[in-house]
């Protein structure tokens, strides 16, 4: 018998589930806007620091005080904007990426551990709903909201 989908239930299942999801890595304990910077930083390309202002909202000092911290580190790094001489663009660094792609393969390691112990009818159902809450991630970009 199919039930009709709580929104409700969805979003607190999420949300526990994206506040696990963040704390599975134990290494580069970094603050969780620290690690989104640099994320946005790895899949999206340079940003101004304007641009990260608005994807991580929080204020335009502070995001100076995380991308100075960030480049003090050697995780990110500032560069001219070509298009655009009187400002500049944060790019990762060799060593940022490198954190994002550590944590992103401790992350998968430590998911596939917990999934282990879930049923095979648990696994499938998670392997079912996968495409759904694809299509979600993408109606949102769709919408043009961050």
């Amino acid at each position: 018998m199919s039930r009709e989908l709580s929104v409700s239930e969805l979003n607190a299942v999420m949300g526990a589930f994206t506040r696990m999801n963040i704390r599975l890595p134990a290494v580069q304990r970094l603050s969780f806007t620290t690690l989104s910077v640099l994320h946005t930083l790895a899949t999206t390309g340079p940003r101004r620091l304007t641009e990260l202002t608005a994807s991580e909202q929080v204020t335009q000092p502070a995001i100076t005080q995380i991308v100075t911290k960030l480049e003090r580190d050697g995780l990110v790094e500032r560069r001219a904007d070509p298009s655009d001489g009187r400002a500049v663009l944060v790019h990762i660094t060799d060593a940022g990426a490198a954190v994002v792609e550590g944590r992103r393969a401790e992350r998968i390691a430590r998911l596939g551990e917990l999934a282990e112990r879930l049923t095979a009818g648990e696994r499938a159902a998670i392997q079912a709903a996968l495409p759904a809450l694809q299509r979600l991630v993408e109606l949102h970009r769709e919408s043009g909201e961050r």
